[in-house]
């Protein structure tokens, strides 16, 4: 298992871009299952943009919805959801 509570200094913040956050263009969001979740850690440490923190909440206001979280998810405890506008 992956502790997140150490600093880790190679990890990205997330901020905001020159177009702002997210926004509206997201088509995908990550819905975590907590009941299939085994806490790995494993979504935070592959997240391109750092947004899922140690206790594995996702910050939608940077998240980009690529889906890597839920590529690399061993539990398949993460799945995308179609963004409803």
């Amino acid at each position: 298992m992956i502790d997140l509570s150490k600093e880790r200094l190679a990890m990205s913040v997330p901020g905001e871009g020159a177009a702002g956050k997210t926004g509206s263009w997201r088509v995908f969001r990550p819905v975590v299952d907590r009941e299939k979740c085994n806490a790995c850690g494993l979504c935070a440490l592959y997240c391109p943009e750092g947004v899922i923190d140690a206790d594995l909440n996702v910050d939608l206001e940077y998240c980009k919805g690529c889906g890597i979280c839920a590529n690399e998810c061993p539990k398949k405890a993460i799945t995308m959801v179609r963004e409803v506008r």
